[in-house]
Parts: C-alpha cells; structure tokens; sequence
C-alpha cells in the first residue's frame, strides 16, 4: 500500500505541472499570434485548476503508470481561434507545435535539476530521493507526452504540423479525418493492440524514439552530475 502511495505521490505533480503547461503553451502561442480567445476566458494561467481534468489529468494517467502501460492523458483543451488571422493553417501548426515543444523544454530542465542534484547531494536522504523520483518521473512524462502528441491522427498535435505542411488539396483531404477523431484514436491505440498485443502501435512506433531521448537526456544529466546516472 506505501509503495502505491508513494508512486503516486511521485507521479501526480509531474504529471499535471508536463500537461497543464503543455496546454497553456498552445495558448500563449495563440495570443502571440494574435487570437486572444484563451486569454479572454481565463486560460493563459498555469493556475492547475483552471485546466486539470479530473480523469484525464489525473485518474487515467495514475492508473496507466501503476498498471506499466504507456501513460498518457488530457487536459481541459484550452479554445483557439485562429481561423480570423492571415494564415490560419499555417498559425494553428505553430500553435500545435507549442505543446510538445514545451513539453521537451521541460524534460531538458528536469535533466539538468536531475544532474545537479546528484552532482550536490551525494547521500540525498528520503526528501532529496522523493525529488529525484519525481524529476525522473518529470522527464519520463514530459518526453512521452511530447511524443506522443506527435502522433499524426486528429485530434493530436501532430495533425497540426501536418495539415500547416501540406498542399492546400491534400490539407482539405487529410483534415476529413478530424470527424473520426476519438473513434479512430481508440481503434488504433486502445482497440488493435488489445485484440492483437503483437500490433502495438504504441510499444512499436513511439516506444524506441522516446527510449532514445530518454537516453539522451540522462546522458545530459550524467554530464551535470559529473557521473553516471542510470
């Protein structure tokens, strides 16, 4: 029962500091080019509770981790409005960008505080290794989170990128997928590997980058620290 809690305790706050700053990014980006729907209603605040969705936030992604399955999860979307500005495609890839990329900003800081702690604390004692643990569990969420709203499927980030990059025929075309939405996100990520566990699209396709960066960045931490950090 202690080691749920403590699980738990290492995952909540890094879980909901990776996606409500992940969502404001989306944000603040719209405001800087120009679309002030998200700061008229409030959402530009890393105020938690002005984003944090009780299942998606918090219960899905506990769960998920507790169960060793890919953690991933939602926030309340924060309202975009870029359709009145000059190049509405073009801004909504930008905005799309945002999130993941400050998503890897994050996990970047959390390397480098990963890295000094093990560098000042020799013997961190219980508080300094509850800090450790969420540092890595910081990196961790923040370089999946990022990744996987990656994923070119509506309604991920990665749509975004794609349909800003696309020919205007092909964007139209490819932005008929957003009416399956959640169904097909469902049935390609939830669906297929549960009937087919070999089909994994998750474990397959993100698993090896995210594995990757995440040997990148404790690399940087290692450097920090002076040595090794496993």
């Amino acid at each position: 029962m202690m080691d749920t809690l403590y699980a738990l305790a290492t995952l909540a706050v890094p879980m909901i500091v990776a996606i409500v700053f992940h969502e404001v990014a989306h944000g603040r980006m719209a405001r800087l080019l120009g679309d002030r729907t998200a700061e008229r209603l409030g959402r530009l605040s890393f105020n938690p509770l002005r984003h944090v969705d009780p299942v998606g936030t918090v219960l899905l992604p506990g769960m998920l981790a507790l169960a060793h399955a890919p953690v991933f999860g939602w926030a309340k979307p924060v309202p975009v409005d870029v359709s009145g500005l000059p190049r509405p495609r073009q801004a909504m890839m930008l905005v799309g960008a945002a999130g993941p990329a400050m998503n890897f900003a994050l996990a970047l800081l959390a390397s480098v505080a990963l890295g000094l702690e093990a560098r000042f604390l020799s013997a961190p004692g219980v508080i300094g290794q509850f800090v450790a643990d969420n540092l890595v569990n910081f990196l961790a969420i923040n370089l999946f989170l990022g990744s996987f709203n990656l994923i070119p499927l509506p309604p991920f980030d990665g749509s975004h990128i794609v349909e800003g990059l696309l020919p205007t025929a092909l964007a139209d075309r490819y932005a008929q997928l957003r009416r399956l939405g959640m169904p097909l996100v469902l049935l390609l990520l939830v669906i297929l590997p549960w009937l087919a566990p070999r089909f994994d699209l998750v474990r397959l396709v993100l698993a090896p980058p995210v594995l990757w960066l995440g040997g990148q960045f404790l690399a940087l931490a290692s450097l920090v620290a002076g040595h090794p950090i496993s």
